[in-house]
Order: structure tokens, then sequence, then C-alpha cells
């Protein structure tokens, strides 16, 4: 009779830690997809303000060089929790941002 009973003990506690093994994952996707997403829309808004400052109106604006200064501290941060979480990153996005950052880098230097 002890057996079964530590047996029954056994099979709940495994099924319990299970389940709580799964609300962990789902919360780990979650936060994963949240800071990748993040990144991606600071990338975005970084390639947007790199290329408002090229603007002749904006060329040399100190106060637009100093958002891009602070825009790539703080995507630097964030790229940080992103190596942690990299496993949803959304990488076809990513490669369409630097490819846009190229791009307006080459038409820059022409």
């Amino acid at each position: 009779m002890g057996i079964l009973t530590a047996l029954a003990c056994s099979v709940i506690l495994n099924l319990f830690l299970l389940w709580y093994l799964i609300r962990l994952l789902r919360k780990f996707f979650f936060v994963s997809e949240s800071f990748s997403d993040l990144f991606l829309t600071m990338r975005s808004f970084e390639v947007f303000t790199k290329a408002m400052y090229s603007m002749d109106a904006y060329h040399g604006e100190p106060m637009i060089q100093e958002l891009m200064l602070r825009i790539r501290e703080t995507l630097d941060a964030v790229e940080e929790f992103r190596d942690i979480f990299e496993y949803t990153l959304d990488a076809e996005l990513e490669e369409e941002l630097n490819d846009t950052e190229e791009e307006e880098a080459a038409s820059q230097a022409q």
C-alpha cells in the first residue's frame, strides 16, 4: 500500500510540474516575441530618423543628431535583452530593415 501511495504522489507531482513548465514556456515565448517586436520597432524608428536626418531641411540639426544617439543607446540596451530571447526573431523583417538602411547609406554616399 505504501508503494501505491508513493506512486500516486509521484504521478500527481509530475503532472503538476508538467503543467507548470508549459505555463512557463508560454510566458517565455510571449516575452521573447515582445522583445523581438520592440527591437524591430526601435530599429525601424532608427532607420526613419537617419533618413530624416539626411534630408536637406534637417541635415546637421543637433537635436536630431542627439535623438539618433539616444535611439542607438536604447536600441543597444534592447538588443542585449533580445539576445537572451532570440528564439522567436522575425529574421525576414530584420533583414528588410538592414537592406533599407544599406540602400539609404548608399544613396547618401552618392
